[in-house]
């Protein structure tokens, strides 16, 4: 090859790295702040560009110390998509401090999210009712503010109720569609798709979980009942109060009587807490099984939430399976 064409192939070569360079560029810096609510947004950004994790796989969203390099996705962010304060309330300053000028997005805030209220005590009141037996209506926003940040009583774990995941999706295309036109047909052709795939597992899911519906269990901390809600399962109570404190001795004696006057068919731990506990204590009277609602287990990426709804199926009709 002559030195002219060497040098004109060369330039050309040079040319369409240097394109490609700035449509690299020019996908939205996107973080998020949960793997789940990361499996989404990148399922919908497939094909343009990929999102940032702050909170990294198998560490508690309710007290999390970033690590440089996720301090500088927040602070180089075009859209910060996460929770809410009431799943992680350090992250609120770090978006204020750090993610000043980019575009906020709190799922608990939305009118596209299904929220419940906490539960409270030993046992839980029937399901789809509160410690009074008021039933509570569907998609209604208990103890919730819109835009007034007043998450007080409520349930962070929105996640795990595939019908939210399903509208996030819209939503996520929409905002970015936004500050991305130019790929906003992508993002709402990926979301769309990721909708009817969601569809379709839920299905097959739920009609798996179906035998087992009516099978009593405990949970080591009340994470779960959005899932149950969409399932049609309910737990019957949980051993901790909260999802980073450990049960005291009267709970777990008031916890272990009731599982054996009830017929508990099941308890689960998670994988962040010891599991000895759960077979100490009830191991001659029920099952055992773990559920995890962040699917730690599981690479980041847009196959995570799917992953996470399939192995939180798998768990409970499992464990709840060998009792029947």
């Amino acid at each position: 090859m002559s030195k002219r064409l060497l040098g004109v192939f060369s330039g050309a070569l040079s040319g369409v790295m240097g394109l490609a360079g700035v449509a690299l560029a020019e996908a939205p810096r996107v973080a998020t702040d949960i793997a789940p609510v990361h499996s989404l947004v990148a399922r919908v950004m497939q094909g343009v560009g990929e999102p940032a994790l702050i909170v990294r796989p198998g560490a508690s969203p309710h007290g999390y110390a970033m690590r440089p390099s996720e301090a500088q996705a927040l602070e180089k962010a075009d859209l910060v998509i996460w929770v809410g304060e009431a799943l992680a309330p350090w992250l609120e300053g770090s978006i204020e401090n750090l993610a000043g000028t980019a575009r906020v997005i709190e799922l608990l805030d939305r009118d596209e999210t299904h929220v419940l209220p906490l539960r409270e005590g030993v046992a839980f009141a029937a399901s789809g009712e509160d410690e009074s037996g008021h039933e509570h209506e569907g998609h209604e926003h208990e103890g919730h503010e819109h835009g007034g940040h007043d998450h007080q009583g409520l349930d962070p774990h929105v996640w795990l109720d595939p019908e939210n995941a399903h509208r996030w999706l819209g939503l996520v295309a929409g905002e970015l569609a936004a500050i991305d036109p130019e790929n906003a047909a992508q993002y709402a052709e990926n979301a769309s798709a990721a909708q009817a795939e969601l569809d379709t597992l839920m299905a097959a899911l739920k009609a798996g979980i179906a035998p087992v519906r009516d099978l009593p269990f405990l949970v080591y901390h009340d994470a779960y009942q959005y899932f149950e809600a969409w399932a049609g399962l309910h737990a019957d109570g949980a051993i901790a109060l909260g999802d980073a404190s450990n049960p005291g001795p009267a709970r777990v004696a008031e916890l272990r009587d009731m599982a054996q006057r009830h017929n508990i068919a099941c308890v689960f731990s998670e994988p962040q807490f010891d599991p000895r506990l759960v077979e100490r204590v009830f191991g001659d009277v029920a099952g055992h099984g773990v559920l995890d609602p962040m699917a730690s287990g599981h690479a980041p990426g847009p196959d995570l939430y799917a992953d996470l709804m399939r192995a939180m199926a798998r768990s409970l009709t499992d464990c709840l399976g060998t009792y029947r």
